[in-house]
């Protein structure tokens, strides 16, 4: 059987079941704004400018890659009047460096350039991506003779901020953000994807890789049954992935598995994110962001079925325990004995995974008294 090969492979790293918590049960220990229960941290419930959200991280790697964020209140470093929700999903790859710097520097460059503009757009979004790149470059730099393995990790970053009764989406990497709308025509609660996403396994994608790097025969290679940017990589946008990005990187002492055989005179990979702006209408109900781990094993509609199904208070932690369960069941075991497997060898059956989900209040916070308007900080810890 199966169950059992899978058992004898991971059984010597197996805990005991309280390594992990249920999704009805609390946690201990405090976190960085939420709760710490051995591979999870999570904020069952709280409430934003725009409405309640719940948030939830489970790790898979030996050491944790997802990063989050959710911040509400002042939207500007100023203090300007700009009011909403910024909350953002990074995914890192290679080792938790640049998700660690994408959740301590972005927010931070999206206040400045609100501050300096007086108001959100998707051109300050876009431009705190490209600050915060030009940042994490700046401090590769600093560490290339001490620490080079830094040019080789990278995050993908999704981003969702309310304000003023619009929504931007701006995405870099294969995280994903899905819209639950109400159709009253039906009675149905739709999933509407509002995230672009970049991954080569996209046909789009792969495109576009080759209409950026018309003289590279290589830029997109198939291995081992999956797409990837030059052979290694799969997502063709990220912040970080330095050594990707600038061809003095692309030299010893870095790995030799990260370098490349062909130089390259342009950046291989982009960090100009992706971004939808549209307007919040009373037929939206919540959005739902993730990364890619919740993705691997949930469809969109399927999401957002759980979300309409069950109660607020911990519906991120339901969604992450859907995913698992779902991916125990692939490997031909229990969800049970999946909850027995540590950090590291748990890689195996799925990826660290995060999860927002942000309940959409009909009325615009315009009609709000400035003293309901809620502030608050939550971010996930460096490690669990």
């Amino acid at each position: 059987m199966v169950r059992t090969t899978f058992k004898k492979i991971v059984y010597p790293c197996w805990k005991p079941s309280s390594v992990e918590g249920d999704c009805e049960n609390g946690g201990n220990g405090a976190g960085s704004g939420g709760i710490v229960d051995g591979l999870w941290w999570y904020k069952d419930y709280g409430k934003h400018v725009n409405g309640e959200f719940s948030v939830a991280v489970i790790e898979a790697n030996s050491v944790i890659e997802d990063q989050c964020q959710v911040e509400s209140g002042s939207l500007s470093a100023d203090g300007c009047g700009v009011r909403g929700t910024f909350v953002g999903i990074y995914d890192g790859h290679a080792g938790p460096e640049a998700a660690r710097f994408v959740n301590d520097r972005l927010f931070h460059n999206v206040k400045k350039f609100t501050s300096e503009n007086q108001g959100m757009s998707a051109d300050i979004i876009r431009r705190a991506f490209l600050a915060t790149e030009e940042e994490f470059l700046s401090l590769v730099e600093n560490e290339w003779e001490t620490n080079p393995r830094i040019a080789s990790v990278g995050s993908c970053c999704l981003v969702g901020i309310i304000c003023n009764g619009v929504l931007y989406i701006a995405n870099a990497g294969d995280s994903r953000a899905v819209l639950a709308r109400e159709e009253k025509t039906v009675n149905a609660i739709k999933a509407v994807r509002v995230s672009e996403e970049h991954n080569a396994k996209f046909v789009s994608v792969r495109e576009e890789l080759r209409t950026l790097h018309p003289n590279d025969e290589n830029i997109v290679v198939l291995k081992h049954n999956v797409w990837r940017v030059r052979g290694l990589i799969q997502i063709s946008r990220s912040i970080g992935d330095s050594y990707l990005k600038k061809a003095e990187f692309n030299r010893p002492p870095l790995l030799p598995k990260f370098r490349q055989a062909e130089s390259f005179d342009h950046p291989i990979l982009k960090a100009e994110p992706a971004i939808l702006v549209q307007k919040i209408t009373p037929e939206d109900q919540f959005l739902i962001l993730a990364s890619d781990g919740l993705w691997d094993h949930l469809s969109d509609q399927e999401a957002v079925d759980i979300v309409k199904s069950s109660p607020r208070d911990g519906i991120a932690r339901r969604l992450v325990k859907a995913a698992l369960e779902v991916a125990a069941n692939k490997r031909e075991l229990r969800y049970s004995d999946l909850k027995k497997v540590d950090r590291g060898v748990r890689r195996h059956f799925h990826d660290d995974i995060t999860v927002i989900v942000l309940f959409l209040n009909c009325h615009s916070p315009k009609t709000q008294s400035s003293s309901s308007w809620p502030t608050l900080t939550v971010k996930s810890p460096a490690s669990l």
